[in-house]
């Protein structure tokens, strides 16, 4: 374990916190950071111009506790905030929190260790716990276990395609990547994946600590349920452009690729792919009633059919629950080998 600094007017970390509408879920966040075994930190908290009591909150911790420098500035958006939080920042080490979450006691320091003994790492994150109702939120919650599953960089940069593979208020990076790569991007796209697939795309490496460091909770007005810049077709949007880069340096057979699942929404989101100048050539897929179609130029084939490796890279757009386990114990039957011949990208 690295051991504390003696303490500076300059904290190593700087934990980014952009607050709107929280007063709240601020208090208990705000005390599970100032109950962090590592104190070598600041909390630089920006209230996006909250209408509730945030700023009094924010006013009371830091009358309370030096660490805490609160901010306000007028309503832009949780982009707009979070980038104020890092142009504000002056640790080495930048941790992201959302006033809504919880870090357990450990998470600074396990992090802080992290980073410090893996020099060639860029950013770090951690395995986390749902803060939800699992019966009334399942898919959130699956999608949460999924996440605790990727920890290596190779499982991360993989899987980057599916869905975020990180719950982004657990992630603690260095400071240099913003400055060296630009903050969060503000557009109709979700502003911390994208800034995940942008930094990937750099050649960032990236890992989880092997722990859980923090409750992810999941309340009714979480952005990620309330916002259009998170719904599915805004994801799609802005992991085409990424997925397309990704495999002009991959795919030997660029720009062409095969396309497993031939459902309206599988061809929807697949075509996003063809504005950066992927060429989809054939669909694949189990259902009798689109087998043999021709569909936009293209030919529905049965998955049986898929050409020996090497032949055509493919990517398995289809999302319905189980589908990728399946697809990806049928590819490997077929000796395919994921991120050489294939990808899942739902």
């Amino acid at each position: 374990m690295l051991h504390q600094r003696r303490k500076t007017s300059t904290p190593l970390v700087s934990v980014a916190m952009p607050c709107w509408n929280a007063e709240s879920t601020l208090p208990a966040c705000l005390d599970s950071l100032l109950a962090q075994t590592w104190t070598d930190f600041e909390i630089v908290a920006v209230d996006d111009g909250s209408k509730d009591n945030t700023s009094n909150v924010l006013r009371e911790y830091a009358r309370r506790d030096a660490r805490v420098r609160p901010f306000r500035i007028r309503h832009g958006g949780v982009a707009v905030a979070a980038n104020t939080a890092l142009e504000k920042s002056r640790g080495r080490f930048v941790a992201r929190m959302d006033a809504d979450d919880l870090a357990l006691p450990e998470r600074l320091a396990s992090q802080v260790s992290w980073l410090a003994t893996r020099p060639k790492l860029g950013l770090v994150g951690s395995r986390v716990r749902f803060g939800g109702d699992r019966d009334a939120a399942r898919g959130y919650a699956l999608y949460v276990d999924w996440t605790n599953r990727l920890v290596t960089s190779e499982a991360i940069s993989l899987n980057r395609f599916v869905e975020s593979p990180f719950a982004f208020p657990s992630v603690m990076f260095r400071r240099e990547l913003f400055l060296e790569h630009g903050g969060f991007r503000d557009g109709d796209f979700p502003e911390d994946y994208e800034f995940l697939l942008r930094l990937m795309d750099r050649g960032v490496l990236m890992e989880k600590v092997d722990a859980e460091l923090l409750v992810w909770n999941d309340p009714p007005s979480r952005l990620t349920r309330t916002d259009p810049r998170y719904d599915p077709a805004a994801f799609y949007r802005v992991k085409a452009k990424y997925l397309a880069r990704w495999l002009a340096q991959h795919n030997p057979d660029h720009p062409r690729v095969g396309v497993l699942g031939a459902g309206r929404p599988t061809r929807k989101r697949a075509e996003m792919l063809s504005e950066y100048g992927i060429e989809i050539t054939e669909y694949y897929d189990l259902d009798p009633r689109k087998v043999g179609q021709v569909i936009q130029g293209r030919p529905v084939r049965h998955r049986d059919e898929v050409p020996p490796p090497g032949r055509r890279f493919l990517l398995s757009y289809v999302a319905s629950r189980g589908a990728r386990e399946d697809i990806g114990a049928f590819l490997r039957s077929r000796r395919y080998n994921l991120g050489r011949d294939w990808l899942a990208v739902a």
